[in-house]
């Protein structure tokens, strides 16, 4: 009975770090994606400041 609780142990410890590398993995592409959007979107920014600027005199 000792054995089928450790094989029942080592399904379920295999299972929850399967979970939670998966939720980490989410995790860190969701910052990725966030921190190139932010980079995207301050060139963006840059751009149309240079663009919509008024000429100097």
């Amino acid at each position: 009975m000792r054995t089928v609780w450790t094989v029942l142990g080592v399904v379920v410890g295999v299972v929850i770090a399967w979970v939670l590398v998966d939720v980490a993995l989410r995790v860190l592409a969701f910052g990725f994606r966030l921190a190139l959007v932010a980079g995207v979107a301050v060139i963006v920014f840059l751009v149309l400041r240079m663009l919509l600027r008024k000429p100097a005199e």
